[in-house]
């Protein structure tokens, strides 16, 4: 296939590809404005941040997945890859250890004021007295807001530094989350209100979507604790900067961030952010997954995603339908012999039902084989006896899900 990686991509990693008899194209330094004139001809796109857009779309014919190299994908348009039928990809929880090490380490220097000791030292002042105070980390209640590979790496840490562990109560939680939540001991809370009126931490991992538009609200920090400490390394969307510039006026409240609302999509920029200059602001650059561990394990991902795609499995799609959203499963065991599927499908079609995905397995022998599909809409009896009448078709069986 030939691939092109349009940001930044391990040279390991790139040998890896060719090695795989892939043709890799490799311009780094491509912006979401001239993306869509270098991508027709390729079959694979590889991004970290630059934005893929409806226009970039368009541009190609040859374009089958796009792969982001990483968890976000709100720099892509994904409905209108849906609309030309190309998957969209991303490697989630790969920058987990790298996003949570950042949220820490941005912590700790807020508590003990690391970056102005630093720069008064550079200027050659000394102040002991204003430095030597500082609460500590120990026995404080941190937050933890969103309990995906990065919030729980971070409630890890916190755990190992003698913090108190909050999280929101959530019925039915996977069995491997609430596991590790187990072993941390953390304590519950009912919802996010509660949460910010019991910790001096509150820290966010939620991705970018409706459901946290703002969820940083001026409502949500009317209810944080006086002198408490917020951390948002997820989103920029996520958080309303101007009601926590009120709140860190009015309350003391200090933050630390390592995205903005309005942060460069480029690697260097100006940037005029009222936030970032905010005195009790410690702000990073949007590097929360810039380590050479996160980036080798997000470059191992995307060669799994490549080599799965090219077995013909999609994994980590998130433009697809939900399984089994408005269909019906049928699974058709037959004799191996050139027609039948064919045979299948115009019964399919003539009942105007769309197959939505399909896999057929051939047994040892090569004599039988049995075809999984969803089908759009609910298959009634005379198709099911239609289909289990042919002559290659040894059985037939169906469930709506």
């Amino acid at each position: 296939m030939r691939i092109l990686l349009a940001d930044k991509f391990p040279d390991s990693h790139r040998e890896r590809l060719e090695e795989m008899g892939h043709t890799v194209m490799y311009l780094p330094d491509l912006t979401g404005e001239t993306l869509p004139s270098a991508l027709d001809g390729n079959d694979v796109l590889v991004v970290r941040s630059t934005g893929v857009t409806a226009e970039a779309f368009k541009a190609t014919h040859t374009l089958t997945l796009v792969i982001r190299a990483g968890a976000g994908t709100n720099t892509i348009d994904i409905e209108a890859g849906a609309d030309r039928g190309i998957f969209v990809c991303n490697t989630p929880g790969r920058n987990a250890v790298a996003v949570a090490e950042l949220t820490m380490g941005l912590l700790m220097a807020i508590d003990r004021n690391i970056v102005d000791n630093v720069n008064d030292l550079r200027a050659g002042k000394w102040n002991k007295a204003r430095y030597g105070k500082a609460r500590g980390l120990a026995d404080r209640a941190i937050g933890v807001v969103g309990l995906g590979r990065i919030g729980l790496a971070v409630a890890e840490r916190a755990k190992a530094f003698a913090m108190d562990v909050v999280v929101i109560e959530r019925p039915n939680r996977k069995a491997d989350v609430q596991n590790r939540l187990d072993a941390l001991g953390v304590q519950y809370v009912p919802d996010l209100v509660r949460l910010a009126e019991t910790c001096d931490v509150l820290t966010f991992h939620v991705p970018a979507d409706e459901s946290t538009e703002r969820l940083i609200s001026r409502d949500l920090l009317e209810h944080v604790k006086p002198g408490a400490i917020i951390l948002n390394t997820s989103r920029g969307s996520i958080l309303d900067e101007a009601a926590l510039i009120e709140a860190m006026d009015a309350k003391g409240i200090r933050a630390g961030l390592d995205v903005y609302d309005e942060e460069p999509q480029t690697g260097e920029a100006e940037f005029d952010s009222v936030i970032a200059r905010h005195p009790n602001v410690y702000g990073t650059h949007h590097i929360g997954a810039s380590t050479d561990q996160a980036q080798h394990a997000i470059a191992d991902a995307v060669l799994e995603l490549i080599d799965a795609f090219e077995d013909g499995t999609v994994l980590n799609c998130v433009n697809l339908l939900p399984s089994g959203y408005g269909m019906t499963s049928l699974t058709i065991r037959h004799h191996n012999r050139v027609g039948v599927l064919a045979r299948v499908l115009g019964i399919l079609r003539e009942a105007d039902l769309n197959v939505e995905h399909m896999v057929n397995s051939v047994f040892a022998g090569g004599r039988a084989a049995s075809v999984a599909m969803r089908v759009g809409g609910d298959v009634d009896k005379e198709v099911l006896w239609a289909i289990e009448a042919l002559e290659d078709v040894i059985a037939v069986s169906s469930g709506n899900d």
